[in-house]
């Protein structure tokens, strides 16, 4: 039998379907003399001489199993030496770990098709080789479900890798890698691609680090801090206390009188006739709960109603309703308390950074100029909004994350799938921590309802992350399309091990080596598990930093007073 990898035999890493009438008769690689339920040993050899050849058993490569009317795919995994010597002079057994994915099986009339999972399971001595080009192609072939191409297979440059856009969105995905890996090109890649595929969808970039206006000069509006407009009525309770206490101790009655005085402010909008604090407070001055129907004492469950309620309020009314309360004989709050809220008020709206909630609140007597600003409505040509969290104060940035993201699951909602939203988080692992007890609770939810529930009404999750470790893993099991990146950390590398199929386990323990803008993906999006190579971008379309290195490093050289204009913003 001959077991020697022969050198020049093939060209490049897969076998062509029809040899030409030069090439060599031999085919052979090895031969199975091992096998189990999911994994197959085979026995080959290699000489010192024939090193052109010997990345057939390359690990990451796929072969072929030969077993007469199908053919076996499986991906190599390990290699090791029979013996722990090496001679130059002969040739050296080797033994070739392999991990089955699917089977290759011709009909009558030549037809072929791929299946996952096997069916036959070969004997041993059962003939292994270098996979078909036409196999290989048909394992990443998607089939009716048609895909769009985002680059091409690792093992074969030939063969385009193709991602079913529509599977990918509405079971949600996640892109997870180190930094410098190429996330944010590939990001920019697979968000053209979709909307592309989608002319329907709609783009919401939760952009931390300012760097997506510049990959979609064509497609994006960016919206940053001066251009801005999200008034605090459209923040609910817990985002807008989030804001006003932003981390520092309050005193104990302040949440409390701030849910008070905002339901009664937002009465006095709806009711501008009504005399002083009693159209506010009715019989409420002392210790009952605000009754702002005026026919009955609310209870608290309706107070929070109307206070998360997205209608219009004026700050000066919160001004003067605290100003009565102080006022009153008998009082209900400690003066203490509510002047402490008072001037935290003050402080935010006289402070410049939060201009985008406070400079122009009241010339918006609805939501729908925000709405159709933020998510397109309607296009005009532009699909994505890159949204840039960067410019804003970081004790802000959870509540306002909270807020789109909760605006864009009722949008979708509200539009019964008519209008496709899809929120991608960019340094996820900030939003929806893997401890309970850190980030914000309701960025937590309004993500965690996207994930769970979004589906059903058009709206879409995107998870970007360099920290999967870090991330809830909810969030991260409601993603069926991953495409992970290089890895290096070992609890990183089990998140993706945990959520990868049997059938393609070993595919993770390379993750720590492969290159740049390479990636294993994996799920509803994607005809098999694959290793494949991201596209490469034209030099406008890539994000700031992508850009940046395209160019060389080189980059706008900022004078002091713009260091200075950008601390102060």
């Amino acid at each position: 039998m001959q077991l020697a990898v022969k050198s020049g035999i093939f060209q490049g890493d897969v076998m062509p379907d029809r040899r030409d009438a030069n090439q060599p008769p031999e085919r052979v690689l090895g031969r199975v003399i091992a096998c189990d339920g999911s994994r197959a040993t085979i026995l080959s050899a290699v000489s010192t001489g024939s090193w052109l050849a010997g990345d057939a058993w390359a690990i990451g490569r796929m072969v072929s199993i030969n077993l007469g009317p199908s053919r076996i795919v499986a991906l190599v995994y390990r290699v090791h030496a029979v013996e722990a010597a090496w001679t130059d002079t002969a040739e050296n057994p080797i033994q070739v770990e392999v991990e089955f994915l699917g089977e290759v099986t011709e009909s009558p009339d030549g037809a072929t098709r791929f299946q996952s999972g096997i069916t036959n399971y070969p004997p041993i001595g059962a003939v292994a080789h270098r996979i078909r080009a036409g196999d290989l192609a048909l394992v990443h072939d998607l089939g009716e479900r048609g895909g769009a191409v985002i680059g091409q297979i690792t093992q074969d440059a030939s063969i385009p890798a193709t991602v079913n856009i529509q599977g990918m969105l509405s079971r949600h995905f996640a892109l997870l890698g180190t930094t410098g890996v190429g996330k944010s090109s590939a990001v920019s890649l697979l968000l053209r691609k979709a909307v592309a595929a989608c002319p329907r969808l709609r783009v919401l970039i939760l952009d931390p680090h300012n760097e997506y206006s510049s990959a979609f000069p064509d497609l994006a509006l960016t919206i940053d801090g001066d251009a801005l407009d999200l008034p605090f009525w459209m923040f609910k309770q817990e985002e807008l206390a989030d804001i006003v206490f932003r981390g520092r101790p309050t005193l104990d009655d302040e949440p409390d009188i701030l849910r008070e005085v905002v339901a009664a402010a937002r009465g006095r909008y709806r009711v501008p006739s009504a005399p002083g604090l009693a159209r506010d407070l009715g019989s409420s001055l002392l210790k009952r709960p605000l009754d702002l129907a005026g026919a009955r004492p609310a209870g608290p469950e309706v107070a929070q109603a109307i206070h998360d309620a997205p209608t219009p309020y004026r700050l000066k009314d919160v001004f003067a309703v605290i100003e009565e309360l102080i006022g009153l004989h008998e009082q209900r709050w400690p003066r203490s308390a509510l002047r402490s809220l008072k001037v935290r008020l003050e402080s935010l709206h006289a402070d410049p950074r939060y201009r985008f909630m406070f400079g122009r609140a009241n010339m918006y007597e609805t939501m729908a100029p925000i709405l159709g600003q933020i998510f397109r409505i309607p296009l005009h040509g532009r699909p994505i909004t890159a949204f840039q969290l960067g410019g804003l104060p970081g004790e802000v940035v959870n509540a306002v994350a909270s807020v789109l993201s909760r605006l864009a699951f009722e949008l979708a909602m509200a539009s019964q799938g008519v209008l496709e939203v899809l929120v991608l988080c960019e340094e996820a692992h900030r939003y929806v921590p893997s401890d309970p007890q850190l980030g914000f609770a309701p960025t937590r939810q309004a993500i965690a309802r996207i994930a769970k529930e979004g589906r059903k009404y058009g709206a879409y999750l995107g998870v970007v992350t360099q920290r999967p470790g870090e991330l809830d893993p909810t969030i991260l099991s409601q993603c069926s399309t991953i495409f992970a990146m290089r890895l290096a950390n070992e609890r990183d590398q089990q998140i993706i091990r945990s959520a990868i199929s049997d059938a393609s386990a070993s595919t993770i323990a390379f993750l720590s080596s492969i290159g740049n803008r390479e990636a294993i993906a994996f799920g509803e999006g994607v005809a098999t598990t694959m290793r494949m190579r991201f596209a490469t971008l034209a030099p406008h379309e890539l994000p700031a930093m992508g850009r940046a290195a395209a160019e060389g490093g080189t980059r706008f050289d900022p004078t002091l007073d713009d260091l200075m204009r950008r601390m102060r913003a």
